[in-house]
């Protein structure tokens, strides 16, 4: 069994591409959760004691939830399932009545003693998978990092349970640690968004803000004279050629246009005319926590370049330039000049500090949470619409002819 499920992991591992990595941890997380709640189920059926048999029954739980939100978290982030919040009539009562119908008869039906454990099993089943997928179906695509962190602590918690029921200590010890830095985790993403985990479960915080626009006077903006194409890639090769520091800020926009191949040749280029080139991670970029950090690994950005945001967002005042490749949210200025926005109070990268701005995003369009993002009104900001791989292709090779 063993053998098998090892061949088994490793040709899924090996088809998976990076970009496809957070369906791939989902999916991971899921599978934990089944193997738990499966191992649970065969151990029910011969329990040695009351409170083992409790115990089986709780983690064919947790293991039968975790399986069922993380197969809808991953059709959300591979696109199979709507990635905006589904919302039932009376969702929330729904939720809370199939959960208390759960814990009700998880803990009576053992001591009652009114059912099988063939009955017991497929109803805690049954009632666990539903909960799972209506639980996770009415959050976002945007919060799914904290999601996975959640469903993570959930099968470290379901093997933790399984420990338990099979009497070994080492399992127990496991679970409960991947358990713990996972709901650690998704604490501390949430505090990246200036979120708390229920906002995040009950799809609070992402709804498009509209009509709430910055004023001109109180973000010192300047509308820019009309500039062809030509003349802003002009520009944009001028500023880079002179630049002495750069600071690259990824988001997801990066991860769709597969481009860190691309961002990692653009840095080489700059560092070998003399600039200093840095990337600034957002907590909270992309679909699963680290997002970003894999996508560059992979790329070949060596580690030490790659700077969180509390470690790095002070220098943005002295650089050169930054270039933001596919981000949005992460880096709107009115997460921390506008009040009542879905984002506001979010701690962003500060990339509206830099002396110039080279946006290589795909459009103007707001990100996940629908706010308009000021970043792009800026006056030492350059608009460079477009798929990001195909816009640093074109940077490259202007630095690579032009000298």
């Amino acid at each position: 069994a063993l053998l098998i499920g090892s061949i088994i992991g490793a040709a899924l591992a090996i088809q998976v591409k990076m970009i496809q990595m957070p369906q791939l941890v989902a999916f991971l997380n899921g599978c934990g959760g089944a193997a738990s709640c499966l191992v649970s189920l065969a151990e029910a059926a011969n329990p040695a004691t009351t409170a083992n048999m409790y115990i089986c029954g709780w983690a064919v739980i947790v293991g039968s939830f975790t399986f069922s939100g993380s197969l809808i978290a991953v059709g959300k982030l591979s696109g199979k399932v709507k990635q905006q919040p589904v919302i039932l009539p009376h969702h929330s009562w729904l939720t809370s009545g199939i959960a208390l119908l759960l814990i009700l008869y998880w803990a009576f039906a053992v001591y009652l003693r009114f059912t099988s454990f063939l009955v017991y099993g497929v109803i805690l089943l049954s009632f666990a998978l539903a909960l799972g997928v209506i639980f996770t179906i009415r959050i976002g695509g945007a919060d799914m990092p904290v999601v996975i962190c959640f469903l993570n602590a959930l099968s470290g918690l379901a093997a933790s349970l399984c420990g338990f029921v099979t009497q070994n200590p080492l399992l127990v010890a496991c679970g409960a640690m991947v358990g713990a830095s996972g709901i650690l985790l998704s604490q501390k993403m949430c505090r990246a968004m200036n979120r708390n985990l229920a906002n995040v479960f009950l799809g609070l915080g992402v709804t498009p803000v509209s009509g709430k626009r910055l004023e001109p006077d109180s973000l010192q903006l300047e509308k820019k004279a009309e500039m062809t194409e030509e003349d802003k890639f002009s520009l944009s090769l001028k500023i880079l050629k002179e630049a002495d520091e750069v600071i690259i800020a990824p988001g997801y926009g990066m991860a769709l246009s597969q481009a860190q191949f691309k961002v990692w040749e653009l840095a080489e280029i700059l560092e070998a005319r003399g600039a200093r080139v840095r990337f600034a991670i957002h907590p909270v970029a992309g679909r699963m926590p680290g997002h970003m950090n894999v996508l560059l690994a992979e790329a070949g950005v060596p580690y030490d370049k790659l700077l969180e945001m509390d470690a790095i967002n002070e220098d943005f005042k002295n650089t050169d330039v930054a270039v933001t490749v596919g981000a949005c949210d992460v880096v709107n200025p009115s997460a921390i000049r506008v009040a009542g926005t879905p984002i506001s109070g979010m701690p962003i990268l500060k990339v509206f500090e830099a002396e110039n701005i080279l946006v290589c995003n795909l459009d103007e369009r707001p990100g996940y949470s629908g706010v308009e993002n000021p970043l792009y009104k800026e006056k030492q900001a350059i608009l460079l619409w477009g798929d990001a791989k195909e816009t640093l292709d074109r940077l490259i090779k202007g630095l690579s002819d032009r000298g």
